[in-house]
């Protein structure tokens, strides 16, 4: 049985890793096998590739080459961690997927959606079938992003203009695509959670 693909994506703060984790354990209670995983990373070359993007000053790279260096990443991440557990049925979660390029290196710093797109079709080809985008006003997402400061924080650092574009950018691409749903983020993450379980037991069920 093939299995199901479902990416979290969200601006910085918005708490889907938190949800992606929740949902991971309530379908495993629920007797499904899960692969949950991330982006950058997921699998041991994109996690060395995830320091090189994640950590250091701002402006450490252009957008040009981000665009590169998740892209490789993603490739690796592809290969080696999330077709091998959609072969095998697995319900696979992804904390960030090719729709976080499409938007933090596509049009948050210029106009690059037509690169990001070229690449993923050369070098990926594969889309989730279910999208959760946990929307949450900005200011309030790097609040909160900035309170459990880190090591990885080159995308915080950008700003709350970035991360205004992100969440617009984000919720542009909802309307276009019909495999995302949006999903209010600023509740209670135990509200958050139950919708998220109805979501992907409903993409579940269909498939």
């Amino acid at each position: 049985m093939a299995g199901l693909f479902i990416s979290f994506e969200g601006i910085d703060g918005s708490g889907k890793s938190t949800q992606a984790r929740l949902l991971a354990e309530a379908l495993r209670a629920l007797g499904h096998d899960v692969t949950l995983t991330r982006e950058p990373g997921g699998s041991p070359g994109a996690e060395e590739i995830r320091r090189l993007v994640l950590e250091g000053a701002a402006d450490r790279w252009s957008a040009e080459t981000e665009i590169l260096l998740f892209t490789a990443a993603r490739r690796d991440h592809v290969e080696k961690t999330i077709r091998p557990a959609l072969a095998r049925g697995d319900v696979v979660i992804s904390d960030r997927f090719a729709d976080s390029t499409r938007i933090f290196q596509g049009i948050t710093r210029g106009d690059l959606s037509a690169t990001v797109d070229t690449l993923h079709d050369l070098m990926i080809g594969l889309e989730p079938d279910l999208t959760l985008l946990f929307d949450l006003d900005p200011a309030e997402g790097l609040a909160r992003a900035t309170a459990r400061a880190g090591a990885e924080m080159r995308f915080e650092d950008m700003g709350l203009a970035f991360q205004t574009r992100a969440r617009s950018g984000f919720l542009a691409l909802a309307e276009r695509h019909s495999r995302f749903r949006v999903i209010d983020g600023a509740r209670a993450p135990q509200v958050v959670a139950a919708d998220t379980l109805a979501l992907a037991t409903a993409a579940l069920g269909g498939h």
